[in-house]
């Protein structure tokens, strides 16, 4: 008895694992970050499209990386970060990860079409498809700016959050897009970097299996310093004030001063360390665009 409930639960967790949870979870927060600037500065935003937003645009993306992580099955398996995953471990079928994204991705479509607005449910459906079927299945095997290019898909989230609150798309999401678009080359760079072997041995042309590692630190360092540039823009444009600019200002600083480090002094453990500051990068510099939304000094 014991072992029928065990079983269910260990096939969900499965499935959940399919969706890439701590991904989903940084996509899903810029979008709601992207909802919040979206009003006039201290207005909250209505109820409605916030939670439903929140909600079909988390389903979507858990569908966008189950459909990645089918494709991706075979790579998966012999990269050591990625050959647990439910696919490759052989926990999940083909076809139970296809149904799963299937349903999962229906729903969150529908619910955006149903309780928000047709605007965000056909920008998630085209960041749905850029991410999963042209990012995974064109750029990825074929091209080492596979990240550049891609990039686009994975930095639309705050857009989607505005456009669910505002059902239009003005130049302030574009100047968020920016943000996470030029961030998006240095944080998977870094982890290329220490894993160069893994994806020369999985035949994906990441920049460091293809460049060498030398021209991966200086593009990393390049990138981040144009990452910075962008990252002045929403003060620069009026969206954000002074305090948001101080984080700018710090949070940039040390990501460049990790990347010259990287750049002049490499060692696997400082691009570990600068994929690890990448992400805490992202969240703290749209915390801080949150924060200074809604700060009573504004």
């Amino acid at each position: 008895m014991s072992e029928s409930v065990a079983l269910p639960g260990g096939i969900l967790r499965q499935f959940y694992e399919l969706t890439k949870p701590r991904v989903v979870s940084l996509i899903v927060f810029t979008a709601v970050i992207g909802m919040f600037l979206a009003t006039e500065p201290g207005v909250l935003p209505p109820l409605a499209p916030v939670v439903f937003g929140t909600l079909g645009i988390a389903l979507v993306a858990g569908a966008a990386a189950a459909v990645n992580c089918l494709i991706e099955q075979k790579i998966d398996a012999v990269m050591a970060r990625t050959r647990r995953r439910p696919l490759p471990s052989g926990a999940i079928t083909s076809l139970q990860t296809l149904v799963f994204a299937g349903v999962v991705g229906g729903i969150g479509l529908f619910v955006l079409h149903d309780q928000v607005n047709a605007l965000t449910m056909w920008l998630t459906l085209a960041t749905f498809v850029g991410y999963a079927v042209i990012y995974t299945v064109v750029l990825k095997p074929l091209t080492p700016q596979n990240i550049v290019i891609g990039g686009a898909s994975g930095a639309m989230p705050p857009v989607l959050g505005w456009a669910a609150v505002t059902g239009e798309i003005g130049p302030e999401p574009l100047v968020l897009f920016l943000i996470i678009f030029a961030w998006t080359p240095p944080h998977f760079w870094a982890l290329a970097l220490y894993r160069t072997h893994e994806y020369a041995k999985a035949g994906v042309p990441m920049l460091p299996v293809t460049h060498g590692e030398r021209f991966t630190r200086l593009s990393v360092l390049l990138y981040t310093a144009i990452l910075f540039a962008c990252s002045l823009l929403p003060f620069a444009v009026r969206m954000n004030g002074v305090f948001y600019l101080a984080c700018a200002v710090v949070l940039g600083g040390v990501f460049l001063r990790y990347a010259w480090r990287l750049h002049v002094n490499y060692s696997d453990w400082l691009a570990r360390r600068t994929f690890r500051y990448s992400i805490l990068y992202l969240t703290l510099i749209f915390a801080a665009l949150l924060v200074d939304h809604y700060a009573p000094w504004r």
